[in-house]
């Protein structure tokens, strides 16, 4: 649904942030796409959705070119960004006024994600807080239904329990059909909600795999010391011992730690990389 090919990409000569990037994503999956701040992510989401125009490359989302923003195009997508500007308007006007463009609205369905949000449905989108209107956008873009759903940072203002009803409505419209990339530097934001993983840094991409094969490669665990350890790529000191990432020789799968493991690609991406492609053992 998404490919990437050659992209080159900067704000200014000195400031190249994606040189020869190739990307490939595909529908049915959820993506996570970590990196620091800095690191390229919303330009990277903004180019995708034909925001931001690349100096080279090709880029094809749902089989068009994002730069032209056809109108077929867009009723596919639905984009929340980091920062959010929703009008001086009711919610009900926001809705009979955007919900036209996008021809799989279910307005039974932004109402029921209303009110798991508790958020009133009359309410004045002015006199809602920053958290209250994130939530009006990720209830409209749900119910819009569209094949790819691109978020940057969705969960900033967010309290606890409404990021978990958020995941849980993630997982209620993820569909063999669609396509959802979620943007974060909140790692623990990710837990439970994506499959694939990209981790971007320095203009390029580290990691991208599946949660899958990162359990199958890579062992997550408690090691009483870690020191003189070959296996281990990544260590986090505490009370009992420290928490590690490391090569998995066992072929046992453990629970993915996903901010151990981004820790550890930032710190060692070619021996992670080397462990990723590395062929499985036989038996």
């Amino acid at each position: 649904m998404i490919h990437v090919r050659h992209l080159n990409f900067g704000y200014r000569k000195k400031l190249v942030l994606f040189s020869d990037l190739q990307l490939d994503l595909e529908a049915g999956h959820v993506y996570g796409l970590l990196g620091r701040n800095g690191a390229g992510k919303s330009s990277l989401l903004r180019i995708l959705c034909g925001l931001l125009f690349p100096n080279s490359g090709d880029i094809s989302v749902a089989g068009a070119l994002p730069a032209k923003r056809q109108p077929g195009f867009l009723q596919k997508l639905f984009f929340i960004p980091e920062e959010i500007y929703l009008p001086d308007v009711s919610i009900i006007r926001y809705e009979k006024t955007y919900a036209p463009f996008y021809p799989a609205y279910n307005p039974e369905q932004f109402r029921y994600y209303l009110k798991e949000f508790n958020v009133e449905a009359e309410a004045r989108l002015p006199d809602l807080s920053f958290g209250q209107k994130k939530k009006v956008l990720i209830a409209f873009a749900l119910a819009c239904n569209t094949h790819l759903l691109i978020m940057d940072e969705p969960t900033n203002g967010l309290d606890i329990p409404s990021k978990s009803k958020f995941k849980k409505m993630i997982a209620s419209v993820a569909t063999d059909d669609k396509l959802i990339l979620v943007s974060t530097h909140q790692v623990q934001d990710l837990e439970n909600l994506i499959d694939r993983l990209i981790i971007l840094e320095d203009s390029r991409i580290l990691l991208h795999r599946s949660l899958d094969e990162i359990a199958r490669k890579l062992h997550f665990g408690n090691l009483a010391t870690a020191e003189e350890n070959e296996r281990v790529l990544y260590a986090e000191p505490g009370l009992k011992g420290y928490s590690v990432v490391m090569e998995n020789d066992s072929q046992q799968e453990t629970r993915v730690n996903l901010e151990q493991l981004f820790q550890a690609t930032l710190e060692q991406p070619d021996r992670i990389q080397t462990i990723m492609n590395a062929q499985p053992k036989p038996l």
